[in-house]
């Protein structure tokens, strides 16, 4: 590759600077010192509607709404790597990076109707922390991610699961978590370099 990679950081948490932000901080510090450049999106900034279902992505391989979309979608274009970072609600994402997940439609739509081959494959990690108590656990969110994922032709390089990270500054005592969101940072970087 002839340029610095770019690896874009997704913030999933509608909450900043929880447990779910300090992984994300971590792998991009990881990615960073690997020799990329980092760019954070944060789902609940991103202002995004959520999809109408209407299918118009289906004829265009574009979206219709009038958002913040345009600028979310040159974010995911632009990236040589992903690094996502949620929290798990009930077993899966929350509804503001479920939002940004249900509006990757387009790429769904050009990839599975209109039959348009994938342009790259690229490396990516996910990053998860639940609090616990939840029988189904990190299931949900993690092949919710690892689905989109797919669609944009990521290859899932590895993933932190933080358990028992109740409170908002949970994992300043588990450095293991953050140790390996830091690796997994940097293998994401590396794959990206190649």
């Amino acid at each position: 590759m002839s340029r610095t990679p770019i690896v874009l950081g997704i913030a999933g948490s509608p909450r900043r600077h929880g447990n779910s932000d300090r992984l994300l901080d971590a792998a991009l510090e990881g990615a960073a010192s690997a020799g990329a450049e980092t760019r954070l999106l944060v789902a609940s900034q991103a202002d995004l509607r959520p999809c109408l279902g209407c299918n118009a992505c289906s004829l265009t391989g574009e979206c219709v709404q009038r958002d913040g979309g345009p600028a979310f979608y040159r974010a995911i274009d632009a990236a040589d790597g992903f690094l996502v970072a949620s929290p798990v609600f009930f077993a899966t994402v929350p509804a503001v990076l479920k939002i940004a997940y249900d509006r990757l439609q387009p790429y769904w739509a050009r990839r599975y109707v209109l039959k348009r081959p994938l342009e790259r494959r690229r490396p990516g990690g996910v990053l998860l922390v639940r609090s616990g108590g939840d029988p189904y656990g990190f299931v949900g969110a993690d092949y919710a991610t690892r689905s989109v994922l797919a669609v944009l032709g990521v290859d899932v390089l590895g993933s932190v699961k933080a358990e028992g990270a109740d409170g908002a500054d949970a994992l300043r005592e588990r450095p293991e978590a953050l140790d390996e969101a830091r690796a997994l940072g940097a293998a994401v970087a590396t794959e990206a370099l190649q």
